[in-house]
C-alpha cells in the first residue's frame, strides 16, 4: 500500500531547485557550492528521479482508491497542465529576456539563453514551442518533466505489480538508445538536450525506489562501515568528487589522469545520462539515505522552508527560471562585483521560498472550516 508524501523528499527537491537557479546564473558564486561541482551528476538527476518517486506515490495511491482510469485521468490532466505552464513560462522568459538585453550592454543575453532561433525564425519559432522542440536555456526540464509524466499514465499499473519488469525493460532502452541514436527532435543540436528514451531510466529508477521504499525489511544492524555497498557507494561519490575537483585545473588533471580511465571516463554525456553520472547520483542518493534516515532534521526552521518549495516545486521552478536572467541582468549592470553576485543569489532563493510560503497560506485558506468551527465562529 502506497503511503503518503515523505518530508524528505520535499526537502530534496527544494534543494535541487535551489541548485538549479543557482547553476543557471553566469559567474554566481553560490554556483560553485551545488552538486555539479562535487561528482558526475547534478541537480537535474535529483529533480527527475524524485520526480519518479513522487509521482508514483501520488498516482499509485490514487488507482489503489479509485482505480486505473481515474489515476490515468488524472495523470494526464496533470501532463495538460505542465504543457500550458510551459507554453506561458516561455512567453514570459522571452518577454524579460529580451527586456534585460536592451539594459545590458557587456554581454548578449539573448544569445546566452539561447533565444536566437526566436529572433531568426519567429514564425518556426512559435511552431517548434508548441511541438517542444524549441527549448531555451532553463527550460529544459519541463519538456523532459512533460514526456515522463505522460509515459507514466500508461506503464502505472505495470509499475505496481510488476515493479522489476517494467525496470528491466527500461533499462535495456537506456543502453540501447545512445547507440541507436534515439532521441526527440529539436531546433539547435537537433535532439532534445535532456533526451527522454535515456532519462526515462532514472525516472522509473525514482519509482522502484519509491515502491521498494514501502516494502517491510529488516533493519540493517551492521555499522555503515561495515556494509560493503555503503562502502563501495562511499568511495565512487569521494573519487567522482576528486575527479570533479581536479577539473578546475586541467594541467594538475590530464598529468595525474592515466588514460586508460580517462578513454574509459569520458566524454560524460548529459544528454544520454552518461552511466558514469547515472552511478553517481545512485550512490550520492543511497549513502545520503544512509546517513539520514530519519525525517526529523526536517522539522528544522530552515529544512522547513526547503521542504515547502519542495511541495510547490512547478511553481518554484518556474519563478526560478524568471529570476535567473533577472540575477543575471542585474549581476552585470553592476559589473559583476562578488558581493552583488551573492546578493542576488540569495534574494533570488528568498523569493522563491516566499512564492512557496505564498501558496501554502493560499492552500490553507482555500480549504473547507471544519462544522464544529463553523458552529462556533
Amino acid at each position: 500500500m502506497l503511503n503518503g508524501r515523505d518530508p524528505r523528499i520535499d526537502f530534496f527537491r527544494g534543494l535541487a531547485l535551489i541548485f538549479i537557479f543557482w547553476d543557471h546564473v553566469p559567474h554566481n558564486p553560490l554556483g560553485q557550492i551545488t552538486l555539479r561541482n562535487i561528482g558526475f551528476s547534478d541537480a537535474a538527476e535529483v529533480f527527475v528521479f524524485l520526480a519518479g518517486f513522487a509521482a508514483v506515490l501520488a498516482y499509485g495511491k490514487i488507482m489503489q482508491r479509485d482505480g486505473y482510469w481515474m489515476a490515468c485521468l488524472k495523470i494526464l490532466r496533470r501532463t495538460w497542465v505542465l504543457y500550458v505552464v510551459h507554453i506561458f513560462l516561455l512567453a514570459m522568459l522571452m518577454g524579460i529576456v529580451f527586456y534585460a538585453n536592451s539594459h545590458v550592454e557587456t554581454r548578449d543575453l539573448v544569445e546566452e539563453m539561447g533565444l536566437t532561433h526566436f529572433v531568426t525564425h519567429p514564425q518556426q519559432a512559435l511552431t517548434d514551442e508548441l511541438l517542444l522542440r524549441f527549448k531555451p536555456n532553463l527550460m529544459d526540464p519541463l519538456p523532459l518533466y512533460i514526456v515522463l509524466l505522460a509515459g507514466l499514465s500508461v506503464v502505472l499499473p505495470l509499475m505496481i505489480r510488476k515493479t522489476w519488469t517494467v525496470v528491466a525493460v527500461s533499462a535495456t532502452v537506456y543502453l540501447l538508445a545512445p547507440w541507436m541514436g534515439w532521441n526527440l527532435r529539436a531546433i539547435a543540436d537537433g535532439v532534445w538536450y535532456f533526451n527522454p528514451v535515456t532519462w526515462q531510466f532514472l525516472f522509473v529508477l525514482g519509482a522502484a525506489a519509491a515502491i521498494h521504499a514501502q516494502q517491510p525489511r529488516q533493519p540493517e544492524t551492521r555499522p555503515l562501515l561495515r556494509q560493503p555497498l555503503f562502502v563501495a557507494a562511499a568511495l565512487y561519490v569521494l573519487v567522482a568528487g576528486v575527479i570533479t575537483l581536479g577539473w578546475r585545473w586541467p594541467e594538475v588533471h590530464d598529468a595525474l589522469m592515466p588514460s586508460a580511465l580517462s578513454d574509459l571516463l569520458y566524454p560524460i554525456s548529459k544528454t544520454d545520462l552518461s552511466p558514469v553520472r547515472l552511478v553517481h547520483f545512485l550512490a550520492l542518493a543511497y549513502v545520503t539515505a544512509k546517513l539520514l534516515p530519519g525525517a526529523g532534521w526536517t522539522r528544522n526552521r530552515l529544512a522547513a522552508e526547503v521542504c515547502r518549495m519542495g511541495r510547490f516545486s512547478l511553481e518554484v521552478f518556474c519563478l526560478g527560471v524568471l529570476l535567473a536572467p533577472l540575477a543575471d541582468m542585474v549581476n552585470a549592470l553592476a559589473g559583476d562585483t562578488f558581493a552583488v553576485q551573492v546578493f542576488t543569489a540569495l534574494v533570488g532563493a528568498g523569493l522563491m521560498a516566499a512564492l512557496a510560503a505564498w501558496l501554502e497560506f493560499n492552500k490553507r485558506l482555500s480549504q473547507p472550516v471544519p462544522a464544529r468551527q463553523q458552529l462556533h465562529s
